[in-house]
C-alpha cells in the first residue's frame, strides 16, 4: 500500500508557488480528495514532492500518456533549438525545409506524450495544478527512427480550461 495515499492530507500549502496555474478557487479539501482518490482508482502514481509531509496538501499524479500526439508539439520551440545546434534526422530536416508533418508522425507513430501534475489545495482555498508535459518514446511501440536526445519535445501551451480536462481524464473523472 502507498503510504502517500494512505492519509488524507489536511495542511494545505501557503500561497501559490511560481508554476502553479489556478484551477478552481473556492474549493475544498473534498474536492482535492477526489482527485486524488480518482488518480488512484485509475492507476496514476501518487507521490509527494520533495520536502512535504504526509499531511502537506500536494501530490504528484503520474503515469498518464495520451499517444498519437504529434500535432500538439511546439514546432516554434524546437525549431529555436535547431538553429543552435542541427541533429541530422529526416523528421527535423523536413521541419526545417517548411513541413512539420513528418516530425508530426514520427512523434505520432513512437511517442507518446506523457502528462505529470503535480496538484495542491492552498491557505487560499484555491485548487492550483503545475503540469509537466513532454514527449516521451512509446513502451509499446518504441520509435523506428528516435529523434536525437536533448530537443525540446515539449507540447504547445494548454489553456487553464485544456489542462482541467487533462487533469480530469488522468485522474479518471471524465472520459
Amino acid at each position: 500500500m502507498n503510504t502517500a495515499l494512505s492519509v488524507r492530507p489536511g495542511q494545505p500549502i501557503s500561497g501559490r508557488p511560481a508554476g502553479y496555474l489556478q484551477l478552481e478557487s473556492y474549493s475544498s479539501l473534498k474536492k482535492f480528495w477526489s482527485y486524488l482518490n480518482g488518480a488512484s482508482g485509475a492507476g496514476r502514481r501518487l507521490t509527494l514532492v520533495r520536502g512535504d509531509t504526509l499531511d502537506t496538501c500536494r501530490r504528484r499524479i503520474s503515469g498518464y500518456h495520451i499517444p498519437n500526439a504529434g500535432s500538439l508539439i511546439d514546432t516554434a520551440r524546437l525549431l529555436a533549438a535547431l538553429e543552435d545546434g542541427l541533429v541530422p534526422h529526416p523528421a527535423l530536416l523536413s521541419l526545417l525545409a517548411g513541413d512539420p508533418d513528418g516530425l508530426r508522425q514520427t512523434l505520432n507513430e513512437g511517442y507518446d506524450l506523457s502528462l505529470e501534475f503535480v496538484l495542491a489545495f492552498n491557505t487560499a482555498r484555491e485548487l492550483i495544478v503545475r503540469p509537466e508535459l513532454k514527449y516521451r518514446p512509446s513502451e509499446f511501440v518504441p520509435p523506428a527512427d528516435p529523434l536525437p536526445e536533448g530537443l525540446p519535445l515539449t507540447p504547445r501551451r494548454f489553456a487553464r480550461d485544456e489542462l482541467r480536462v487533462l487533469l480530469d481524464r488522468a485522474c479518471g473523472l471524465a472520459l
